[in-house]
């Protein structure tokens, strides 16, 4: 269940059999792990914030009383953002990225031997769709972007629940507004592009994901647990101000294309070739206006 990059691109869901891959599947994976690299490196001032006020929220915690957190978990880790930041916030813990995708979880093992947390850092290939692999007791479950791939996310958070340490905490990182990238007017098509794009990214999901935007306070006390926190993060990044900004767009609209070019009318699919015409005046790469915003809601649990 890897952590989509906002929780919205079509593409790899994150929960399904990865045996007997065929080359178009492990092209589409290692996309998708570039991604979630690249919303890691421009989105760093949103995982610092919503990271820093989750690891503040678990040193207070009851469960702290018996000593620094011994074990965090990363649940659907991706390609290890959330895992590397709570390895350098919480250097006494043992932390365990758990996702669906051997691939992604190689990129977390390299990466953390290379920032030299290797050996806090321990990695389990699980569906959770399946059941909870044996990671109990867990001090802090970390869920980015990954609980609305599960077919029962209640489910999944009761099974949490029961493997949480008394005053252990879970915290759902989940959007509340997709992320965007790009101005009303793109000086080509008709304008509001991306509004009309993300309405049919919006019809896909409720097709496929239909957790995709629930109350996950809600869910979290229907599971058992005790809200103690909710905040909204706000996404708040202009181009050209980070240098992989454009790269971020391209990868997001190319996940983009695979999945809705058929489902956009044809006006609407020349914009996107043109979107991703890297050589072209209106390509991704090269364009001065993009302004990635959105919202992340965080919502923090104690057991």
């Amino acid at each position: 269940m890897s952590h989509a990059q906002h929780g919205d691109a079509p593409a790899h869901h994150g929960h399904g059999d990865h045996d007997g891959h065929s080359h178009d599947d492990l092209a589409s994976e290692a996309e998708g792990a570039d991604l979630l690299d690249l919303d890691g490196d421009v989105l760093r001032t949103y995982w610092d914030a919503a990271l820093d006020r989750v690891t503040a929220a678990l040193v207070s915690s009851p469960a702290d009383e018996q000593g620094a957190p011994a074990r965090v978990v990363d649940l659907g880790a991706g390609t290890g953002t959330g895992t590397l930041g709570l390895a350098r916030r919480l250097p006494d813990a043992e932390v365990v990225a758990v996702d669906v995708s051997e691939l992604a979880l190689a990129r977390v093992d390299a990466k953390a031997r290379a920032a030299g947390v290797g050996d806090r850092v321990r990695t389990v290939v699980a569906d959770l769709d399946a059941g909870w692999p044996d990671l109990d007791p867990i001090d802090l479950t970390w869920a980015s972007m990954s609980l609305h791939h599960l077919a029962d996310p209640n489910r999944a958070l009761s099974d949490l629940r029961r493997i949480t340490r008394d005053g252990g905490l879970v915290a759902v990182a989940e959007f509340d507004e997709p992320l965007r990238f790009l101005p009303d007017d793109l000086g080509l098509g008709r304008p509001g592009f991306e509004g009309r794009a993300l309405g049919v990214l919006s019809a896909v999901h409720a097709e496929v994901l239909p957790s995709i935007g629930a109350s996950w306070d809600e869910v979290l006390r229907e599971a058992g647990w005790t809200v103690v926190d909710e905040h909204d993060v706000v996404i708040d990044e202009r181009s050209p101000d980070h240098p992989l900004a454009g790269r971020y767009a391209r990868a997001w609209f190319d996940r983009l294309a695979h999945g809705l070019t058929d489902r956009l009318d044809a006006e609407d699919h020349r914009t996107l070739e043109a979107l991703l015409d890297d050589d072209g005046l209106h390509g991704l790469l090269h364009r001065t206006d993009l302004h990635l915003h959105g919202v992340r809601t965080v919502t923090i649990a104690r057991r």
